[in-house]
């Protein structure tokens, strides 16, 4: 299997310094602490794994666990605060990517 080059190492960064991200996704804006980075198994798009803090969601469920398309993403910025590497619910080893660029 050929690996892939990562296309967002300022997410990867973010991740693995703990920073709370802030983007817009289904034309919503959304505070997330991400967890994991890297390619979904079965698609090969890039997907990032967060726990939504803050923002917006069509579901209105937040907190929340999700899975987010990177092509989906815009306006990605890297906020200031720090989160915790331990959160219930968290995988490192995350089945649904094939490849991990970055994690928690």
């Amino acid at each position: 299997m050929r690996r892939k080059t990562m296309k967002s190492p300022e997410l990867a960064r973010a991740i693995e310094q703990h920073n709370t991200v802030t983007f817009f996704y289904d034309n919503l804006t959304r505070t997330v602490e991400p967890y994991t980075y890297g390619t979904h198994i079965d698609t090969g798009n890039e997907v990032l794994s967060a726990y939504q803090i803050g923002g917006f969601s069509k579901s209105n469920a937040s907190p929340a666990w999700r899975l987010y398309r990177l092509d989906e993403i815009s306006s990605l910025q890297i906020l200031p605060g720090t989160f915790s590497p331990t959160r219930a619910g968290y995988n490192p080893n995350d089945r649904r990517m094939g490849q991990i660029y970055a994690r928690a």
